[in-house]
């Protein structure tokens, strides 16, 4: 998977509370494959993790919240962890950015308790996706179509239910990503 995103940037939109492995691990796939990442955040400075069951370990925020343009990203991740959606989607902000991702046609990569912005975003009607069990029914109550498997990928969203499905939702979140630069680049 070396250099299929050669260049590409990817905005990672996380809060206070974000599971450190959701973030750390695709991140660390999407720069092997030569994308530029940047965490995005409603918070300054640095934004904590949350590792299972205590907080984790802090990371620089590139690009405040306020300033995040989605014409300045080729594509979007989604870490989940409880704490990091849930503020996430009570922050108008974070939400008309997803939902900008979405409507402008760029690939949306999400995982375990991510997919709740993809809720308040109110961009999974008619979609096949899946996540942590406990946010099965507001995926359903919102349009979705749920599926207990590690990666489902539905058009220009890939989701994932949990950490043990990042080597997965790696795979697939890079497939989507290298397809959607290629028929960018077409255009």
């Amino acid at each position: 998977m070396a250099n299929e995103l050669t260049g590409m940037r990817v905005a990672i939109l996380v809060e206070n509370g974000f599971e450190q492995v959701e973030l750390t691990e695709p991140r660390r796939a999407l720069d092997a494959a030569g994308a530029q990442t940047a965490i995005v955040s409603p918070v300054s400075g640095q934004v904590r993790g949350w590792k299972f069951k205590q907080w984790g370990d802090s990371f620089g925020v590139d690009v405040p919240l306020a300033d995040a343009r989605p014409e300045n990203f080729e594509a979007l991740l989604l870490p989940g962890g409880v704490i990091n959606p849930d503020k996430l989607r009570m922050n108008p902000a974070a939400v008309q950015l997803v939902r900008a991702f979405f409507d402008t046609g760029k690939p949306i990569a999400s995982i375990c308790h991510g997919p709740w912005m993809l809720v308040e975003a109110d961009v999974v009607r008619g979609r096949q996706v899946t996540s942590w069990p406990s946010v099965r029914t507001d995926l359903v109550n919102a349009g979705a179509s749920w599926v207990d498997r590690e990666v489902v990928n539905d058009d220009q969203l890939v989701t994932s239910r949990k950490p043990d499905d990042i080597p997965a939702f790696n795979r697939v979140m890079i497939e989507l990503f290298a397809k959607a630069r290629t028929a960018a680049k077409a255009a």
